[in-house]
């Protein structure tokens, strides 16, 4: 990737208030870019660059008119094939449209819509979101471009998030995570994502997996190009982003005292745990607090999510339900588990909430001794399209993707993930930053510290290898 869209949203944004670029010339860079590398990495489930270009237009003709919505304004978003977005079927990564209901906005692209980001296309998807790897039997697998020799999948179930935004056809990419469907995709392909606490965006106008696990995310490059997003977002946000970024840099990494837990850190492999341990060390350099913490909730819900949660029944009722008509078409790796899923019973899915409440209360007590708990946010390498193309392959790397993500879902925590090395197979490893319900901004500014510190992506990792050049 090269040119203009190799710059912060910061600096983009003064670009366009000083003249020196348009909007236009930022979504045709974005095209130009997609139809680069976009043929061989698949991000987009569709793209209409004529609907792009309009909106880039309107967003140079706000700016010429003298109004302001925004640092996000003229700034190319693409969003997951969830969300319902005007003018777009929804799939939500079935093989075929949904009713019209779901192409109908909901507020988290509403207030996209609202500072006049234009809207770069709709992104891959695991067929109802119902996966980790970011496989799909329907439209075929997006690829990790940090392999150019075998194709990786890139994490879901917001699959082509994070590939729009390594080849440059995007600058944020909206995603949605019920058991780490932001943070995987975003650790596997070297970007920020960010998993806001459940209920703090509303999820209407975007297709459920979970009602009681679903949150919509972000993804982006930098972690400050997630803040502003995020202020742009947020519907508990009342001060402008940049306002929000300068009040969250305040923090400094010789503030933060953090939390290391060993339980995410089992089961690593090589280069992963080794990675997190040599910027945990970084960190410590510059004055931070780090000391081991035990979280036994983790392991507690592990035991619930591995009984299938509460997602299993959940998506099994939106499926038996509303969705009937896509139940002979599901994902032979979903349909495989779905007579189990709709097999649990009423009582079983209720002590499971309950006792879920139990656990999220607890942890958020043990919590209070620090300011984050950190670990891997993935344990594993991505694999290979061929690894996951059989049952047990895929079942395996299923859970081992999740793994440390879905604590957050389960104990009702906010999470951030940030990029900080490469294992031993080349491929990107986050560093997952976890505190309890409602703390968002903190991890937020606890992200911007450590990316202080450590490095953005570029400055850490360098450029994906199938974007270069």
């Amino acid at each position: 990737m090269t040119g203009q869209l190799q710059q912060s949203i910061r600096s983009l944004a003064a670009a366009l208030r000083d003249g020196t670029t348009t909007s236009v010339a930022l979504a045709e860079e974005a095209i130009a870019n997609h139809a680069r590398f976009g043929t061989a990495l698949d991000a987009y489930k569709c793209r209409q660059d004529d609907r792009f270009l309009a909106e880039a237009r309107a967003a140079d003709a706000a700016f010429a008119a003298g109004l302001d919505f925004g640092p996000l304004q003229g700034i190319p978003v693409s969003v997951k094939d969830l969300y319902g977005v005007a003018g777009y079927e929804t799939f939500a990564g079935s093989p075929a449209a949904l009713p019209e209901k779901w192409e109908q906005e909901g507020p988290v692209v509403g207030a996209l819509r609202a500072a006049l980001a234009p809207v770069a296309g709709k992104t891959h998807t695991v067929e109802f979101a119902f996966g980790g790897v970011g496989s799909n039997a329907h439209w075929g697998t997006p690829r990790n471009p940090w392999d150019a020799a075998a194709h990786r999948v890139p994490g879901g179930s917001s699959a082509g998030a994070g590939i729009s935004l390594c080849e440059g056809s995007a600058l944020l990419a909206l995603g949605s995570d019920t058991a780490g469907s932001v943070r995987v995709p975003a650790s596997f392909t070297g970007n920020v994502g960010v998993k806001t606490s459940f209920g703090r965006w509303s999820l209407d106008g975007i297709v459920p997996l979970s009602p009681s696990l679903d949150t919509a995310g972000v993804l982006a490059r930098t972690v400050p190009d997630a803040v502003l997003a995020f202020a742009a977002i947020d519907p508990l946000t009342d001060i402008p982003g940049e306002a929000l970024l300068a009040a969250l840099s305040e923090l400094t990494a010789g503030d933060v005292h953090i939390g290391v837990c060993d339980h995410f850190f089992e089961g690593c492999d090589p280069g992963v745990a080794e990675g997190v341990q040599a910027a945990l060390d970084e960190l410590a350099a510059a004055g931070a607090q780090i000391s081991k913490f035990d979280l036994p909730e983790a392991a507690a819900a592990d035991e619930i999510f591995m009984r299938g949660g509460l997602a299993a029944p959940e998506f099994a009722a939106f499926i038996t339900g509303e969705m009937a008509k896509s139940k002979a078409t599901l994902d032979p790796n979903v349909a495989a588990r779905f007579e189990s899923m709709e097999a649990i019973t009423a009582v079983d899915y209720l002590l499971r909430r309950a006792r879920l409440a139990e656990l999220a209360a607890s942890a958020d007590d043990r919590m209070a001794d620090v300011d984050v708990v950190v670990g891997p946010t993935v344990t594993i390498t991505p694999p290979t399209v061929e690894a996951v193309s059989d049952g047990e392959g895929y079942r395996t790397n299923n859970m081992a993707a999740l793994r440390n993500t879905r604590t957050g879902n389960m104990l009702a925590l906010s999470a951030v993930t940030i990029p900080i090395a490469l294992d031993k197979a080349g491929m990107p490893v986050g560093l997952q930053i976890m505190v309890p319900l409602d703390e968002d901004e903190r991890a937020l500014a606890v992200a911007l510290a450590f990316e202080l510190v450590l490095g953005d992506r570029v400055q850490r990792l360098g450029a994906p290898p199938m974007c270069q050049g």
